[in-house]
């Protein structure tokens, strides 16, 4: 039998839900999570992916999941500058919370009684 974790407001520091939300809690941080499953990316193609997402927003979310552990960012020492983000180990260990909110999210698309209202201005992500 398997035993619910309780998540009381007192227990939050120590709360599952909450060490998962801290992570990868954000606006953009699972898509940006998403987007790197697929392969390394550099800044640059993480923005065409994600165009709503500012530059100063994206920044600023990779910068909180390269200190997380997720996110692994290598500078290049060319002219001009190259970045590149791929995951981690542990960045990768996310794939299957990924996988079941994207399955989620495409049954809600198909509820016709959903309340959910896209983030992105109406534009697809996919």
């Amino acid at each position: 039998m398997k035993i619910k974790a309780q998540c009381s407001l007192d227990a939050l520091p120590i709360c599952p839900v909450y060490t998962t939300l801290e992570a990868i809690g954000g606006r953009w941080k699972p898509l940006i999570l998403w987007f790197l499953l697929e392969r390394t990316k550099r800044f640059s193609e993480l923005r065409k992916d994600i165009p709503d997402a500012t530059q100063k927003m994206l920044t600023q979310q990779l910068r909180e999941m390269e200190r997380a552990g997720l996110v692994h960012r290598t500078v290049y020492a060319e002219v001009p500058p190259r970045v590149e983000y791929c995951l981690t180990p542990i960045g990768k260990s996310l794939r299957t919370v990924l996988d079941e909110m994207s399955a989620w999210g495409r049954k809600q698309e198909r509820n016709p009684a959903r309340r959910v209202v896209p983030m992105t201005g109406g534009k697809r992500v996919s």
